[in-house]
């Protein structure tokens, strides 16, 4: 485990700390945004990076799509940027049109997290959000401890209190690519939800829970996501799936498989839904990693979360954190060659 300084934010610094282990697994963590810059797993053709980011501080605040990053306070979207908890209704930081997306302008994940603990194979990091932070009430606590196990599995744990009922959910952006091609639509996919919650045109969910059965939603077994030989048109997808696991005990959320490498991530969440987005909407100017070019489709994104709009739909999965409890979602990206 190494921390170097990788630049700094209207004069703060911000730090890269490396995990490592003896597989030769490697993850590399930003203070800024508790950000996953680059995660390389071992394969039996060499490291094999699989996730999208960049070289530079300046180019994540400039570009970065949310990669790898920790949003929050609330993650996905709430309607009209707008709650009611206990009779008093609260107005958020709109920027998304009249909608709120990831915490709003200044999110979780454009903030400098601190270091507060260190160990050969993990990293915690904290931020501090003052009551009325982007309109949220209560002043909140929140923590994301990453921990490399072996041979090939990043762990995040996120856990939050609060001294006043507030929505909270947290959870991981990266941006997955298990073969550095330039468009994910040959990766298989499998999520294990029979359901999503569909949306109006802004993305807001209308309340409903339909079955995937039928639909280009069904991901049910693992299938290619989007070639243009399989799909015409191509769809494009931005939804939340209902996860069949509980809300306790890790439950398999989805599997991703490159057949271009024999490389395949498991995603195992305590969350009731995961957010599967293809990355139809990314085009950034300046090179990734690597010097990789990313453009529509270069990744895509599987956020295991609490429902979208949640505070805004009592059927929803719970998402209000209330005084001395604490809010926690642990998820494990598993990944194995061959």
């Amino acid at each position: 485990m190494t921390i170097e300084r990788f630049g700094s934010v209207d004069g703060t610094d911000v730090f890269e700390v490396t995990l490592a282990n003896g597989s030769g697994a490697e993850a590399r963590i930003l203070t800024w945004g508790a950000v996953v810059r680059d995660l390389v797993v071992p394969t039996p053709g060499g490291p094999q990076p699989v996730v999208l980011g960049f070289d530079t501080i300046e180019d994540y605040v400039a570009h970065s799509p949310y990669f790898g990053a920790i949003v929050g306070r609330y993650a996905n979207r709430i309607g009209g940027a707008r709650f009611t908890i206990d009779g008093e209704t609260f107005q958020v930081d709109a920027n998304e049109g009249r909608n709120q997306l990831h915490g709003g302008t200044a999110g979780f994940g454009s903030r400098v997290w601190s270091v507060i603990d260190h160990r050969e194979e993990s990293v915690t990091l904290a931020l501090v959000s003052r009551d009325g932070d982007m309109g949220y009430p209560g002043r909140l606590v929140a923590t994301c401890t990453y921990t490399l196990l072996e041979p090939a599995t990043l762990r995040f744990s996120l856990e939050a209190t609060a001294d006043r009922a507030t929505p909270v959910n947290l959870t991981n952006h990266c941006y997955f690519n298990l073969d550095g091609s330039q468009d994910i639509a040959s990766h298989h996919l499998m999520i294990a939800g029979d359901f999503v919650t569909p949306t109006a045109p802004d993305l807001i969910p209308t309340g409903e829970i339909t079955s995937v059965a039928g639909t280009a939603y069904d991901f049910r077994s693992l299938r290619p996501i989007g070639a243009s030989q399989l799909v015409q048109p191509r769809v494009s997808y931005d939804i939340n799936y209902v996860l069949r696991g509980g809300e306790v005990d890790l439950g398999h959320a989805a599997t991703l498989k490159s057949l271009n490498n024999n490389l395949s991530m498991e995603l195992w969440t305590t969350e009731p839904g995961v957010q599967f987005y293809d990355g139809h909407l990314i085009d950034i100017p300046v090179p990734g990693l690597r010097g990789t070019a990313y453009g529509r489709h270069a990744g895509l994104c599987l956020e295991p979360q609490r429902f979208p709009d949640s505070p805004n739909k009592a059927h929803f999965s719970p998402c209000i954190l209330e005084p001395g409890n604490v809010s926690r979602q642990v998820s494990e990206l598993r990944f194995a060659a061959g």
